[in-house]
């Protein structure tokens, strides 16, 4: 293994430490649905929001012409999210072309997922960012707008999981031949596809605060390999890294599900937003991995040298950044 990835390894450490989260910037998505009953002026709004989280996102949706009363909505909650509801009246004044805006949202690190269904017309999806806040409801979008949408959720969730990148990161450090980082990362990719997929159907349901602290151990654990492996020793995830790749992709895949299931979105959805969510995780992942090795061979052309010395430090930077995440995740499950 070559000195470069000493220095790349602490860099990116480092400027993950900064972000002093427990959650490791998990995202946290809100959507908003806006549905008008068949041959009826009665529109049904729903509001989901998360709890999760050691700052709570507190946005508020606006739709000119109505009010959405947040003290009348009827309020109901799952594990991690606050649901409100209304029921609007569109006799007098249309839904379609009101503007929609959510406030607040330009002062947080999430985005807002739209779904909106006019009578028996196929739903619409779109998002809703910092810079661009606000839409008019019934305008003629682009028929590829959903695919779009889930494709930089997907693409999204994984750049902001750092706890996620912090254990790729690991792999490319364990990975000693171009080969063996490829079976190793092609593994993690389908442990984490498969565990995704059986999530989101509703086939695997684990509990989102245990699961977030086993992620958090499993790059703990990774960090222990790094640290056995730079000391010349062996086992059996330094002989093929591949196989415990896999087993923790079933793991990382259950954490990509909450932010997909955070939505809840209704089933005959599901398989569209699930392939493309995770295509969007893998267009992430891969964006990630050819930036860091494009590092490495650049640092490689300049022959950058290190001391030997200082070979284990991103084994221990990693190992204590991840138990630093446990031990604050395994506290806020009681």
């Amino acid at each position: 293994m070559k000195y470069e990835w000493i220095y790349i390894g602490f860099l990116y450490v480092v400027l993950t430490a900064l972000s002093n989260s427990i959650k490791a910037h998990e995202l946290q998505p809100a959507l908003l649905e806006i549905h008008q009953r068949e041959s009826s002026d009665q529109i049904d709004v729903t509001w989901r929001i998360s709890t999760s989280g050691v700052n709570p996102v507190e946005l508020r949706p606006v739709i000119s012409g109505f009010v959405l009363d947040f003290e009348d909505a009827r309020v109901s909650y799952t594990e991690n999210t606050m649901i409100r509801r209304w029921t609007l009246d569109a006799s007098e004044i249309p839904i379609q072309g009101q503007v929609l805006t959510i406030e607040g949202l330009d002062l947080v690190f999430t985005d807002v997922m739209i779904r909106l269904r006019m009578g028996n017309q196929p739903p619409e999806v779109l998002l809703l960012r910092a810079n661009q806040n606000r839409m008019v409801i019934g305008e003629e979008r682009d028929t590829a707008t959903a695919i779009k949408e889930y494709l930089k959720l997907g693409i999204k969730h994984i750049m902001l999981g750092i706890d996620h990148l912090l254990f790729v990161m690991g792999l490319l450090l364990l990975s000693r031949t171009k080969w063996v980082l490829i079976k190793t990362i092609t593994a993690f990719t389908v442990g984490h596809s498969i565990s995704l997929a059986l999530a989101t159907l509703g086939v695997l349901n684990v509990p989102t605060k245990p699961l977030t602290a086993v992620i958090a151990l499993s790059i703990v654990f990774l960090a222990m390999e790094l640290v056995r492996y730079e000391h010349g020793r062996t086992s059996l995830t330094i002989r093929n890294p591949w196989v415990v790749s896999f087993g923790f992709g079933i793991i990382h895949g259950l954490g990509f599900a909450g932010g997909l299931m955070a939505l809840g979105l209704p089933r005959s959805e599901i398989p569209l937003a699930l392939l493309f969510f995770n295509i969007g995780v893998e267009i992430g992942q891969l964006i990630f991995i050819l930036v860091v090795l494009m590092v490495m061979y650049s640092l490689k052309k300049m022959e950058w040298v290190t001391p030997r010395w200082s070979r284990p430090v991103p084994a221990y930077a990693i190992g204590t950044l991840a138990m630093f995440w446990f031990i604050g995740r395994f506290l806020i499950m009681f």
